[in-house]
């Protein structure tokens, strides 16, 4: 079993590697790792991005299963371009937040 606090358990960040910086997505194996083991305020602290995407999988995940339940054959989830275009400013703003002196805190 191999356990994602260890550095190169996983492979590696591309783009930590070539930039030195880390992507939106650094830390976020380590949060759900946490979250799995009950740990929430820790996976927060690895990486808030990936808790917060987790939470809304679950909602979302939710709100399939009693529409599924009642009879409704509705999707999973459905991307409108809207929707792409907000998660993508979303996660680029969570990118450059963590590289900045006031959002340290964010990084992994």
């Amino acid at each position: 079993m191999h356990d994602p606090h260890q550095q190169g358990a996983y492979g590696f960040c591309p783009f930590l590697n070539l930039t030195g910086l880390p992507c939106p997505g650094c830390g976020g194996l380590r949060a759900v790792n946490l979250l799995s083991n009950g740990e929430p305020v820790a996976a927060v602290s690895s990486n808030l991005f990936a808790v917060a995407l987790v939470a809304v999988l679950v909602v979302a995940w939710l709100v399939w299963t009693v529409r599924r339940a009642r009879g409704v054959a509705a999707p999973f989830l459905t991307w409108s371009p809207r929707t792409i275009v907000i998660a993508g400013l979303l996660v680029a703003a969570f990118g450059i937040a963590r590289l900045t002196p006031w959002g340290a805190w964010l990084a992994p």
